[in-house]
């Protein structure tokens, strides 16, 4: 299909992805990593009362007029629990569970030593709870405290740490293939040569895929010919979830990589759709299972497709819950020409200010073949395919690149 509206591409390439199988992986190694199953609180967290503060525990009940009560004991974080009477009161230490009967905490800032610390003087009388973590407080005996799909960072594995997880089931990380083709293509370090061109689309590919969770390998230029590609792009079909060819989509005499795709088996679902830039893009399936995402080798276009349609389709195939970036409403500093009928992206940076609503400044090269300009941009401004141009001071949607990569 041609021409389809970026909604409608969209949703009918990530009607392709399914999660791939789930495996269990050690917690040290699940960063990154979308959860297959939820994970169950198998105790209360905490586990049992225990005290926020270096100081005494009392009961508040028992606490004399005088406010004067004997130490007895001593609670410390992986001590023996301590006996306890009501009307004395209990050396504790931050985390030292609360012995029985104790029911309040005074931090050692409010309280005297007496006696060589044989007794102490309350500053003022306690009331129950005070200073005391409840069992339970933060997560009930079964209750789910991860649910399935969600991404693993570092705040949800340190609880399922907390959890006694030594082990997760996770979704297996999907493996995606990099082909970019192109005689004149070389790669930094390499010698120069006349007419060749340092590529960098493969790195902002590779950098990006691996942060949305897949595994992805960088493959061997290919050159600009049909049997060639077709050999590339066949062989990377059959170790891959998703193959990405950069460069050749377009109408060109050397622009090989629909013909080479359908000669190695995909059915080709859209090519050339209604955005700006990178209308060129492909998308397609192979019987196999594979996808195969075509891009436009000019280095906003390969970065914003990716970043449009690769990005998501890893997150999904990688298991995650929702695939898609929010949206955020910003006010546009600058101007911009779009073009009518098309789906306009425009880069720059989100300045969400306290003082102010969110901000969203245009870079001032928007050019499709512009290196820089993702370089400094944090943000995709989303025109509607109704508008010719943006003003200064218009309010439009706003994609954060960090909630999509």
């Amino acid at each position: 299909m041609t021409n389809l509206s970026f909604e409608e591409a969209r949703d009918l390439w990530l009607s392709l992805g399914s999660p791939g199988a789930a495996e269990r992986v050690s917690v040290f190694e699940a960063d990154g990593r979308v959860l297959a199953e939820d994970v169950v609180a198998p105790f209360p967290l905490p586990p049992f009362d225990y005290s926020a503060m270096d100081g005494y525990a009392v009961s508040a009940s028992g606490v004399p007029d005088s406010l004067e009560l004997a130490v007895e004991g001593t609670s410390a974080a992986g001590g023996e629990l301590p006996a306890f009477r009501p009307g004395t009161a209990c050396r504790i230490f931050t985390g030292a569970p609360l012995p029985d009967g104790a029911d309040s905490v005074v931090m050692q800032e409010n309280v005297e030593v007496l006696a060589g610390g044989k007794a102490v003087r309350l500053a003022h009388a306690p009331s129950p709870g005070q200073n005391v973590r409840r069992r339970g407080e933060d997560l009930a005996d079964g209750t789910v405290a991860i649910h399935r799909g969600a991404r693993l960072e570092p705040g949800p594995l340190a609880l399922a740490a907390a959890l006694e997880r030594a082990t997760l089931v996770c979704h297996r990380r999907p493996v995606v293939t990099v082909l970019s083709s192109g005689d004149e293509l070389r790669s930094p370090g390499d010698p120069p040569r006349a007419g060749s061109v340092i590529e960098s689309n493969g790195l902002f590919i590779a950098a990006t895929g691996r942060r949305a969770g897949a595994i992805v390998h960088l493959a061997p230029f290919v050159r600009d010919d049909l049997e060639a590609t077709t050999r590339a792009v066949a062989g990377a079909l059959r170790v891959s979830d998703l193959v990405v060819t950069v460069g050749g989509v377009s109408v060109g005499d050397r622009d090989l990589v629909r013909a080479a795709v359908e000669a190695a088996g995909v059915e080709v679902l859209f090519h050339r759709i209604a955005i700006k830039p990178g209308r060129p893009v492909l998308g397609g399936h192979h019987p196999g299972g594979a996808r195969l995402l075509g891009l436009p080798g000019n280095p906003a276009s390969a970065s914003l497709t990716f970043l449009l349609f690769g990005v998501p389709m890893v997150r999904k195939l990688a298991g995650e819950g929702s695939p898609l970036p929010a949206t955020c409403r910003a006010t546009v500093v600058g101007k911009a020409k779009s073009v009518e009928g098309r789906t306009d992206f425009l880069r720059g940076r989100l300045d969400s200010t306290a003082e102010s609503a969110p901000r969203f400044v245009l870079a001032a090269n928007q050019a499709s073949g512009a290196v820089t300009s993702f370089a400094g941009a944090d943000a995709l401004a989303v025109v509607p395919p109704g508008r010719i141009a943006v003003q200064d001071g218009d309010v439009l949607d706003v994609i954060r690149i960090a909630d999509i990569a």
